[in-house]
């Protein structure tokens, strides 16, 4: 499996204030994201990192510009294309939404049970569930989980889809620095043996620092966009970040 390439061409996405008052959320971007790179999204709240991330997944439409995703255009797209489209992208936020009620293993089998699949659903999310290290607790509801076992399972559930896209909307938000530190590299882990493309959303500085490329946004502009040496520029970058990201 390869990841998918991106391009947004002079994206804008604006919403109400008032009768007369608009905020330009995402305003005149133009962006390209090669396949199987995992991108960092920062910037201060309101500037545009949620709103760019779900334009790319197609949960928001853009006012105008293009946004292309692989082969798909996905603003000359139909709502029934686009849903489709959807199907295919795995999509991780900050609440993990998991369902109380399910089983691990129902949670993660969830997004694709009333569908057709070309894998064994069950097979699957175990093989999912193990690979992020809950692989003895499928039976187990999400209320007996930690934080950080629960972000576990909502990126296990994420990739039952097996997409070529994954979508993370602030994952550590809501987990301690050293658990936020495993989730990360769990993604990135799972970026490099999948081939995935990973865009992700966040203020965490040290998630930032270990993907391949940190773009900052203001006021739904571009401010900066750097590619990442893990080895010489991550740490240089690290503490640029640190002092460009508000706690």
């Amino acid at each position: 499996m390869t990841g998918v390439d991106i391009a947004l061409d002079r994206v804008v996405r604006q919403f109400q204030l008032g009768q007369e008052e608009t905020i330009d959320a995402v305003n005149d971007v133009t962006l390209v994201i090669p396949a199987g790179t995992a991108v960092a999204l920062t910037g201060p709240s309101g500037s545009g990192k949620s709103t760019l991330l779900h334009l790319i997944g197609a949960l928001d439409a853009a006012d105008s510009g293009r946004i292309v995703v692989g082969d798909q255009e996905l603003t000359a797209m139909r709502e029934r294309d686009l849903s489709r489209y959807r199907r295919g992208v795995g999509f991780v936020f900050q609440r993990y939404n998991l369902l109380p009620a399910l089983t691990l293993l129902d949670n993660v089998i969830a997004p694709v049970l009333p569908y057709r699949t070309h894998f064994d659903k069950v097979s699957r999310a175990r093989e999912l569930l193990a690979a992020v290290g809950l692989g003895d607790r499928e039976k187990s509801l999400p209320s007996r989980l930690s934080g950080g076992q629960q972000q576990r399972v909502a990126i296990a559930r994420a990739l039952i889809g097996q997409p070529r896209l994954l979508l993370a909307d602030e994952p550590t938000g809501n987990l301690d620095s050293r658990t936020g530190g495993d989730i990360i590299r769990l993604l990135l882990g799972l970026k490099s043996d999948r081939g995935m493309t990973i865009v992700v959303a966040t203020h965490d500085p040290v998630v930032a620092s270990r993907c391949d490329r940190v773009i900052r946004l203001r006021d739904g502009r571009i401010t900066d966009d750097n590619a990442v040496d893990a080895d010489t520029e991550g740490p240089a970058l690290l503490e640029r970040v640190r002092g460009q990201i508000p706690n």
